[in-house]
This record gives structure tokens, sequence and C-alpha cells, in this order.
């Protein structure tokens, strides 16, 4: 993975465009040495909204995001 700092992304970001699209390459981008972002080429991003194949013959009788009722709190949260 390359590293740069933000001033070197922004004079040189063609060129680190390139190596993403080309060689796959994946860009840290950082500031004052922190890291804020990474480049990274589109196939490598996945789907956060795609059900897990290990998920998929789960099957929800409630809602689970529905709120709870004053009798379903535990005693020691109420």
């Amino acid at each position: 993975m390359i590293q740069v700092n933000t001033h070197e992304a922004k004079t040189k970001l063609s060129y680190l465009l390139s190596k993403v699209e080309t060689e796959h390459e994946k860009i840290r981008i950082c500031r004052n040495g922190k890291p804020i972002a990474v480049l990274v080429p589109i196939g490598d991003i996945s789907n956060p909204l795609k059900q897990h194949s290990k998920l998929m013959g789960v099957k929800f009788h409630e809602d689970p995001t529905a709120p709870l009722s004053d009798d379903d709190w535990p005693e020691e949260l109420k």
C-alpha cells in the first residue's frame, strides 16, 4: 500500500489514480501523519447491503428493530 500526505495526493492525483486503476494498488492518504482515506479499485468495494450467504436462510418472526414495550425491558434497566 502506498502512503501519501494530502499535498502529495493533490499534486499527484492522476498518477495515483492510474496506479489504482492499472495495478490495483491501494493508496492511503494521511493528514498530519494520520490516515484519513484510502483509494481502492472500485472492484474491491463490497456492497454493504448484500446479504451474506450464510444468512440467506435466516427468518425473523418479529421485527428486530421494533421498540421494546415496558414489560420487555429487564428490571435493572427500567
